[in-house]
Parts: structure tokens; sequence; C-alpha cells
């Protein structure tokens, strides 16, 4: 691959079974053989539950194989605030880093897929939940402004279970803002943006740019809303109905506009990026 600094994030010791042969879904209880949620693009065979994936394996899944040049990728945060709570932020970012080779929980650059050029970006869930700082904010950004400036299509996988990151404040809600003007401005310009939303695409991040693609599309099962089910379920003391801000339930509201399997997503963006050219 023509980028550096990402690597494979494994399975959780805790998800695995002795031996590292098997492993428990968390979605359905079941034991399964762990070569063969491999082989089937890290999805469960009994529930077809959806495991995360990382950064890495969103690219070597979707864009063609060698074609992917990171972007921007020497952008690193910083703690502004000095803010701690059992932890200091700064000792969060460095163990994040350590574990997942990344700066920062995004990453974006160029690539194709199949021999359509495109800007592509996508969070990782492995670095602070996924959660969008002023980094991944201004690595967003600057991916718009780049597929602006080049007339291409922007395509963005979402898996940011953590929303804006708390740890920076108001800098950090600031990002929504901006991801949404920059988007506005793509639009004018005769930009098409895919959004893919993945499990779970939640807070900050889903009330700005993830929920303003051309085209939303979502992974099966994928929790997607702000506030989450519990926290909502708490504050209004109501039952909320079976399914509340799963992708199925979404997309009879017309929230979505179509859910893919993960082996049916690239295939799908392919289409979907010859039948939209950017104007």
């Amino acid at each position: 691959m023509a980028w550096e600094g990402l690597r494979r994030i494994g399975f959780r010791k805790k998800k695995e079974m002795p031996g590292g042969l098997w492993m428990r879904c968390p979605d359905c209880g079941k034991l399964v053989y762990k070569k063969a949620v491999e082989e089937a693009l890290r999805v469960c065979p009994e529930c077809r539950f959806h495991f995360e994936l990382s950064a890495a394996e969103r690219v070597e899944l979707l864009l063609d194989e060698g074609s992917f040049v990171e972007h921007f990728g020497e952008l690193s945060p910083v703690d502004p605030l000095g803010f701690a709570a059992k932890r200091s932020y700064r000792e969060r970012l460095r163990e994040a880093q350590e574990q997942t080779g990344l700066r920062d929980a995004c990453v974006v650059g160029t690539g194709t897929i199949e021999g359509t050029e495109l800007v592509f970006g996508v969070t990782d869930p492995s670095f602070l939940r996924g959660s969008m700082g002023s980094v991944v904010g201004e690595k967003i950004t600057r991916a718009i402004e780049l597929a602006t400036e080049r007339r291409l299509p922007f395509v963005f996988v979402s898996g940011s279970g953590g929303g804006a990151r708390m740890d920076e404040g108001v800098l950090s809600l600031m990002q929504m803002a901006k991801t949404s003007a920059a988007l506005a401005r793509y639009d004018e310009a005769g930009g098409f943006f895919v959004s893919v939303l993945t499990n779970p695409t939640m807070g900050g991040a889903m009330a700005s740019f993830a929920a303003l693609g051309d085209v939303v599309v979502a992974e099966p099962g994928a929790l997607i809303g702000f506030a989450g089910p519990n926290v909502i379920k708490n504050t209004m003391k109501v039952e909320l109905p079976a399914g509340f801000q799963r992708s199925e339930f979404l997309m009879d509201h017309g929230f979505l506009d179509m859910i893919l399997p993960r082996d049916q997503l690239r295939a799908t963006l392919a289409r979907l990026l010859g039948y939209c050219p950017v104007r």
C-alpha cells in the first residue's frame, strides 16, 4: 500500500476462545469458527452480525488494490484543554496511537473503486471509538475540499461510536459546523457524496457530516442516532420501539437510502459512482 502507519486490529482477547480457533459472537452468543468469520469479511455466519473493521481493513475491502494514497496523515491531535477524567486525554491519545498505529481516528486519501477515482475517508472505531476531535474534523474537511478542487466523488465510512470528542470541548463541537459547511460548498460545486454508516455511528458525527450524503447507506443492524437508546429511554421514561435506531428501523422510516451487507458494499459503491458522476 502507498500509505504508512496503519496496521490491522485483531479481535480483542475477551472475544477469543482458547487456541484462537473459536470466538463467541456478541450478538447471537454462539461459538463460531474464527476462520469462517474472517472469510465472510468479519461477519458472523450464524446471525450475520457485522464485526468492526479497522481503517486499513476498510481500505482493503473497498478500494482497488494498491490504489489508496493517504493525504494529511501528518496531522496529530493535541490536548488543548489539559483535559483529565479518570485518566488524562494525553495519556489516552498516546495509548490509542500505540494500539492502532494511527495518529488519530480518521484516515483520508485518494484511490479508485473499480477504476473510478475518488476521495475516500474512514473512521477507525479502535481509536477512541472513532470519535471526532479537531484533527478528525480537519481531515474530513480537507478531504471534502480536495474532492471539490479535483472534481471527484467523495465516499466516507463512518464508525463514530464516540460522536464528538468531549475531551476537546467546544473545539470538537466546532467540527460539526466546519464539516457541514465544507459539504455545502462541495454540493454547490456539483459534488457527489456517499455516506456509509456502520455500527455504531452516533453523536456529533451523525448530527453533521455523516447524515448529509447524497446517498446514505448503512450496514445491517448498525446503531445510528444522536443520543443512545438507553439515554433516550431513561430521559423520556418511555418504552422504545423494537429495533429503535437500528439500520432497519431507520430504513423503514425513510432516513436511509439502502442497507447493504458488507459483501455487497464495494460493487454497489462502484455502480453509484458510475450512475452519478461529479457534475
